[in-house]
């Protein structure tokens, strides 16, 4: 796909969320590697669709050209392994994939994360953040136990993140069967299994509330579940919100105005994480 390198970081997420084990970036082109499925269909339905939105963002910019191709069979997931390496979250992570190991590990608790099928290997600004917030508001119990609610959980990591952090009981929850299978077996991986419940419910269908709640989606998700997102939130409790392009972080803060303020805020590139807690 060729684009404008204003909207690489953008188009990366997408297409790893969408699930591309990874990106290669060259000069004005992208390449992204999809496993042919009956799925394909969606992935190219969704992608224009996204598409369409990063223009409306960034009008000034020349619309992607998108070229498909259908290549000979290879083992690339050994192919992509060269992409993936350890690497430090925050002061209390490092997350690494299963065929490497930190050399010096210090404080740092291990995050194991299969990159493959669904979004979330650290290696994204949206999950960095989330998992710096999580860490910031873990300190905030001083020890004692919590539980927590990660919404639109993909591989996992977050819930994980929560767990290491001190979280006595984690809902994970997320619509796509894809995702839950591959955040099983990183649950699996990490030893916490025990300590998260996987679920593919709607939020609507949750009726508890959480002192934290993570939802890292995409600025219109949030937007359409801020109702739902609020209710889960419990009394004096946190909300963590990411993948959100910056132009539409207003936007979004002002859905949560009436009963939340904003105690952190974080840039990285063209992505911003939230952190609110309610009034």
């Amino acid at each position: 796909m060729r684009a404008d390198p204003s909207t690489f970081d953008a188009l990366s997420n997408f297409l790893m969320e969408r699930g591309s084990p990874g990106v290669v970036i060259r000069k004005s082109e992208i390449q992204a590697y999809f496993a042919k499925s009956g799925e394909n269909g969606s992935i190219k339905k969704d992608l224009r669709c996204f598409l369409r939105g990063i223009s409306e963002i960034h009008p000034e910019t020349e619309t992607p050209r998108i070229r498909w191709r259908i290549l000979k069979d290879r083992n690339w997931n050994s192919s992509w392994h060269r992409f993936f390496r350890p690497q430090k979250v925050g002061k209390a992570f490092w997350v690494t994939p299963p065929w490497a190991t930190p050399r010096t590990l210090g404080q740092r608790q291990v995050i194991i994360i299969e990159p493959g099928m669904a979004f979330g290997t650290g290696t994204h600004a949206t999950t960095r953040g989330c998992m710096e917030f999580s860490e910031q508001v873990a300190a905030l119990f001083g020890g004692t136990e919590f539980n927590a609610l990660d919404v639109g959980t993909g591989s996992g990591i977050l819930a994980i993140a929560l767990v290491k952090l001190g979280a006595r009981k984690v809902w994970a929850v997320d619509v796509d069967p894809v995702a839950l299978k591959v955040a099983r077996e990183n649950l699996r991986c990490n030893h916490v299994q025990e300590k998260i419940h996987l679920s593919e419910a709607k939020l609507s269908r949750i009726k508890k509330s959480f002192p934290v709640v993570v939802a890292n989606l995409t600025a219109e998700t949030i937007i359409e579940l801020a109702r739902s997102l609020e209710s889960r939130v419990a009394a004096k409790g946190f909300l963590i919100l990411s993948g959100i392009l910056n132009p539409k972080a207003k936007q979004v803060i002002n859905q949560f105005a009436a009963d939340f303020k904003v105690m952190r805020r974080k840039r990285e590139k063209e992505w911003v994480t939230l952190l609110l807690r309610r009034r």
